[in-house]
């Protein structure tokens, strides 16, 4: 593999001199080398990471959220062997910062309990679900056919459905493992369905229900709501109330009206103080409740402000 990589010979001759003379290499140079499977050059870029952890630990974080998916999974896998990541703290940066995203959220509230996880892996199955989808549209088309081509691709099709028997399993709340299990709780679901309708081109919202989460779509003039644990089934505005058990007056409040990313990750980490604490794992339990708490902090601070 080295005789194929001049680059990286030149790179691992130079790494001594460049270790002591303090010198930091072009961006462009060490991307070059990020995908070299050789062990030499690996073993050259972690001394050298470790020689500048300053430098490198900004510009491998830089590489994980800013570059292509190659790039983004060796990013991960060299902060990984080097122990740099802290998916906790990296969650409870992301909640201070109030730059809520909705799937970058979810990505870090994944992480803090699988670090490993590839995020870009999880995108690339949003956009073959959102490609499948593309495939079955025949524009022009309504916001609802829409919606009925996203309901056959992920119910039918892929066969999504909700957790049923195994409801309390807190794999059902990350994202990348519903991805895979297909099964899910109404919350990531939703979140899934929401990623994919984003990626045609349509604009659907979470709704935080008394217990229950769906999908609203609000492009209308009369807003519609999407059951996705009910495969998908449409609710009118007018029959809500009858559908989800509730008294007109409870149905005409704000009720029905879309969560912010912050109330919608906030929930997911509630779920998984409840899922966790009945597993009988205190300290996970422990984790997602200080994230709620600082949630709740902002929460505060925004009503004392107004």
């Amino acid at each position: 593999m080295l005789a194929s990589n001049p680059r990286g010979c030149d790179y691992l001759v130079m790494n001594s001199r460049v270790s002591r003379d303090k010198v930091w290499p072009s961006e462009d140079a060490l991307c070059s080398l990020l995908d070299d499977d050789s062990e030499v050059v690996r073993k050259g870029l972690i001394e050298l990471f470790k020689t500048h952890p300053a430098q490198a630990k900004v510009f491998l974080q830089k590489l994980s959220v800013e570059s292509s998916p190659l790039l983004v999974k060796n990013a991960n896998a060299l902060q990984n062997q080097l122990g740099w990541h802290d998916s906790r703290e990296e969650f409870i940066t992301f909640i201070r910062s109030q730059r809520f995203e909705l799937e970058t959220g979810w990505y870090l509230l994944d992480k803090t309990i699988f670090p490993e996880f590839d995020s870009s892996e999880a995108s690339l199955v949003l956009d073959g679900l959102a490609d499948r989808a593309r495939e079955l549209l025949m524009p022009p088309m309504g916001i609802r056919e829409y919606c009925t081509i996203i309901n056959r691709v992920l119910f039918h099709e892929q066969g999504f459905r909700g957790a049923g028997k195994k409801f309390e399993n807190p794999d059902n709340s990350f994202v990348h493992k519903v991805l895979k299990s297909k099964q899910g709780l109404p919350i990531t679901l939703s979140l899934i369905y929401i990623l994919v309708a984003r990626r045609v081109g349509l604009d659907l919202e979470p709704i935080g229900l008394p217990g229950r989460f769906m999908v609203g779509c609000f492009s209308e003039k009369v807003p519609f709501y999407i059951d996705v644990w009910a495969g998908g089934k449409f609710i009118e505005l007018e029959d809500m109330s009858a559908y989800l058990g509730l008294s007109t007056e409870e149905c005409s409040s704000s009720v029905l009206l879309p969560v912010t990313v912050a109330d919608t990750l906030a929930r997911g980490c509630r779920n998984l103080v409840h899922h966790y604490s009945l597993a009988g794992k205190s300290s996970e339990a422990n984790m997602f409740k200080a994230f709620v708490d600082e949630f709740e902090k902002i929460r505060n601070t925004e009503k004392n402000a107004s």
